[in-house]
């Protein structure tokens, strides 16, 4: 693909665990060409997991990127204004980001960016990550589903024995859902099957 001259607002919320997988997705974006704008959720920037610290995946994001990280409300919100993106993808897009987006609210760095980029009738990319996906927030992604200029990363059922409701889209995806999203069009198909623990 190439993204030369495109603008991507990857936006990264609080899945925790899925930090290493979409790393390597940032980077692609940046050697096809794309000039990447790196967003954080409040849980990114301070919270630090078995999986890695706040500081240290904010300075990987810094150093694939080569940008300033957008991490407050008042540096999201001129996105809209000035628009800056040609296409915004939430990578990780945890459950709460999902409620919230589905229900108007815009309480964070990310979900500002992305009612800035539906102001603009520009393609918001999501890649779901949430326990609750086949449960209470599946009503929120069906919402999300038929809303115009939405689109999603290709997912599926991540461990359907040990948490059947959970949701995961296929972070290797991303970059081709967002071209297809360039294009008004939803990467097709959009369920897959992902490998899974028994």
């Amino acid at each position: 693909m190439n993204w030369q001259g495109k603008t991507v607002g990857y936006a990264i919320t609080g899945s925790h665990c899925t930090l290493e997988e979409i790393m390597p997705q940032v980077k692609r974006f940046v050697d096809e060409g794309a000039k990447v704008v790196p967003i954080v959720s409040n849980s990114v920037q301070v919270t630090d997991t078995r999986f890695g610290t706040a500081k240290n995946w904010l300075q990987q994001l810094k150093d694939i990127t080569g940008s300033d990280i957008i991490s407050t409300i008042v540096e999201a919100e001129p996105l809209g204004p000035s628009k800056l993106l040609d296409v915004l993808v939430i990578a990780p897009c945890t459950g709460n980001t999902t409620s919230k987006l589905a229900n108007a609210m815009t309480d964070s760095p990310v979900l500002m960016a992305a009612k800035a980029q539906m102001r603009n009738l520009r393609p918001l990319v999501l890649a779901i990550s949430t326990n609750d996906g086949l449960g209470l927030n599946a009503a929120n992604i069906a919402k999300l589903l038929v809303t115009k200029n939405i689109y999603f990363v290709p997912f599926g059922q991540d461990s359907p024995h040990q948490k059947p409701n959970s949701l995961v889209a296929h972070m290797d995806l991303i970059p081709e859902a967002c071209y297809a999203a360039l294009e008004g069009r939803q990467l097709q198909p959009m369920i897959l099957q992902r490998i899974f623990s028994a």
